[in-house]
């Protein structure tokens, strides 16, 4: 199982480009399947997840082709709308494709999702909605089962603006008979590309990037093709990085994505600079320790909480992080701690004591986003460190060790049963 080792304290410099976004290509993926015909996604960065969505876009019945970074997906074959448990398991994304095969198809069974190791993140919002659109749900041996003759618009309303089932939701609802209006919708950037990829294949969609969706449903879809837009998490974790070891350029990303993270590191005492397409991010020294709240776009990102509290782990000060998104998500604290941190957590805040300096030491991934935070502490560390279960890591960044490499980090990647 491949590790990742790092020399730390080396710094940072030059430019590094981002990938595109994985919380944007699985559910346009998702939504390919609804239509026959090839469409042409780009900028799809290679990432464990968009293989194993791949693998379940091909038991349905999807013919693809991934080289370069272009994928090309034909519709025209799908006929097994079905998830197992196999993949679904292993990506919780993969539950994007209910709401697209129960439109086409007028049944769907899909596994019980599973993936990060972390917290629970409920499908009722999901199936809730469904159920109202006129789908009958059953639950039957840990698989879902959706059908329904032709959806029908309705009034949505979340209790909380989740990401996932807007993305289910909108997609299903795009050929229902009728309106259907998302109340309390999510606003991730991630979510407004996919509705603007619906509407890119006919669709008619309304209110993107608002709490309020309005869908008027249509009697079909066609092809279409898309860019995918820039990662703002990789850059968020790459910018956290800059932050402490050196200036560096992020290239190839949306600014106003990241208008949060941004505002934070000011106060943290970075200088940034912005263009229309990249950031440029210099050190201060010492770090200002700065509070965090995270919350639903376009406040803080939840999946830049653990690398934020890595970063405030060396800041000249106490801090308070708080997650109100996901409030058991704190797996990397033991971890960080291991590197001389002084971390406390009390249900979903954590008290971060900054301190003089990390140690490098041997440390675990348990989710995505903790590796992330994990890196990023191992490249401020004196010493040595080893992260092990990079296979996390794998799901959402693509080659971080070489594009932290790139910037004159001392690390690698190694295999040691290889």
């Amino acid at each position: 199982m491949d590790r990742i080792i790092i020399e730390g304290q080396q710094p940072l410099s030059g430019s590094v480009k981002i990938s595109g976004a994985k919380n944007a290509v699985l559910p346009i993926m998702a939504a390919a399947l609804m239509v026959e015909g090839k469409s042409v996604l780009k900028r799809v960065p290679d990432l464990r997840d968009t293989r194993t969505m791949i693998k379940l876009m091909e038991i349905v019945g999807a013919t693809c082709s991934f080289e370069d970074d272009v994928l090309e997906i034909d519709g025209s074959t799908v006929n097994n709308p079905e998830a197992p448990y196999e993949l679904v398991k292993t990506m919780r994304a993969s539950f994007y494709i209910l709401g697209p095969l129960l439109a086409r198809f007028g049944a769907v069974k899909v596994s019980l999702p599973g993936g990060c190791a972390w917290g629970p993140r409920p499908v009722d919002f999901h199936l809730k909605g469904l159920n109202k659109l006129g789908a009958k749900i059953t639950l039957k041996r840990g698989y879902i089962l959706a059908e329904a003759d032709r959806l029908k618009g309705t009034t949505i309303s979340f209790e909380f603006p989740s990401v996932g089932a807007t993305g289910n939701i909108a997609m299903a609802a795009v050929t229902a008979k009728g309106t259907t209006i998302i109340e309390n919708a999510a606003r991730e950037p991630e979510i407004v590309q996919l509705c603007e990829y619906l509407n890119a294949m006919g669709a008619s969609i309304k209110g993107i990037g608002t709490t309020r969706i309005i869908i008027d449903g249509v009697d079909s879809l066609h092809t279409a093709d898309i860019e995918v837009i820039p990662d703002r998490i990789e850059a968020g974790t790459f910018l956290t990085a800059g932050a402490l070891l050196g200036e560096i350029t992020l290239t190839g990303v949306m600014p106003g994505h990241l208008d949060t993270v941004l505002l934070k590191l000011r106060e943290v005492g970075s200088e940034i600079k912005t263009t229309s397409d990249s950031v440029t991010i210099t050190p201060t020294d010492p770090i200002n320790a700065v509070n965090m709240t995270t919350a639903v776009y376009p406040g803080f990102a939840t999946d830049l909480q653990a690398q934020w509290v890595a970063l405030m782990s060396i800041a000249n000060g106490s801090s308070i992080i708080t997650d109100t998104v996901y409030h058991d998500r704190f797996s990397h604290v033991p971890e960080l701690n291991r590197f001389g941190a002084n971390i406390k957590v009390d249900n979903n805040t954590a008290f971060v004591r900054g301190v003089k300096e990390l140690v490098g030491a041997p440390v675990m991934s348990t989710d995505i986003r903790a590796s992330a935070a994990l890196i990023v502490a191992g490249l401020a560390a004196r010493g040595k460190t080893t992260v092990s279960r990079v296979y996390h890591i794998d799901r959402g960044y693509e080659k971080i060790e070489e594009k932290f490499h790139s910037l004159g980090a001392n690390i690698m990647r190694e295999n040691p049963t290889g």
